[in-house]
């Protein structure tokens, strides 16, 4: 019924561009729920049978890859821009309250999670959930409207102050451990200067974040942790050039 309802709206959206943010949004809804449903049958099998089902975990995870592109369609998969560069993409989705994007997003954060953990930690796919959780922080910072939510942050008595509270320290979080796992993976697996340049921009957003929010200290810290960095990763550069030549 659901998959039924995805086709509608694609084919809706192709005819008609009018509340396509909305639409999608809806999508992400279901692709969310479409995943939960995954990730019981293998919980199933793992109860039954003692063994997970690869299949459905595998279905799990490429439905909670379509949740995450229908947001970057509507919000952009940009991880650092001035927060005024995505104004014209929030319009798309203006009438949706900052409280309902915040459970979407935590939604979609803990179907990501319970979506790992079913695969356990020896996985195939253990590095790649760098990219799922990457592309998960990235649209979770995109799709709240920053300067409204500033705003509220920093007034106690506006009606979504706490739920500004809550999302924006959910977001140093996310963009924090992004990070990290980026240069996780950089050091443990692939050696790619990508990862870490990935991880490098995360701390980047994570820095523009802290400066919104006057932390100027934690803002100069992450600033210094960005230098570290990019002298690694550029030392790192020459060790491969040198041992070519």
């Amino acid at each position: 019924e659901i998959m039924k309802r995805e086709k509608a709206t694609l084919d809706a959206i192709s005819k008609d561009k009018t509340g396509v943010g909305y639409k999608k949004l809806q999508l992400v809804e279901d692709m969310i729920y479409i995943s939960t449903i995954y990730i019981a049958i293998s919980n199933l099998s793992m109860e039954i049978l003692a063994v997970r089902s690869e299949e459905s975990l595998n279905e799990g995870r490429k439905t909670l890859y379509k949740a995450i592109i229908y947001l970057e369609e509507v919000v952009t998969n940009i991880i650092d821009a001035p927060y005024s560069d995505f104004e014209k993409n929030l319009e798309e989705i203006a009438e949706t309250p900052v409280e309902k994007r915040y459970y979407l997003i935590r939604k979609l954060g803990l179907a990501i999670r319970l979506i790992m953990d079913a695969y356990g930690d020896n996985t195939k796919w253990k590095w790649s959930f760098v990219e799922l959780n990457g592309r998960y922080t990235t649209v979770a910072k995109n799709v709240l409207d920053m300067n409204k939510a500033m705003k509220d942050y920093f007034d106690g008595r506006a009606e979504d102050h706490d739920v500004s509270v809550y999302y924006i320290r959910l977001l140093k979080k996310l963009l924090s451990k992004s990070a990290d796992g980026y240069r996780e993976r950089y050091e443990l697996s692939t050696r790619r200067a990508d990862d870490m340049r990935l991880g490098i921009n995360y701390l980047i957003a994570y820095r523009r974040l802290l400066i919104v929010m006057g932390e100027k200290d934690e803002a100069e810290e992450i600033k210094k942790k960005i230098q570290v960095w990019k002298e690694k990763m550029e030392q790192d550069s020459k060790k491969q050039k040198d041992g070519k030549s």
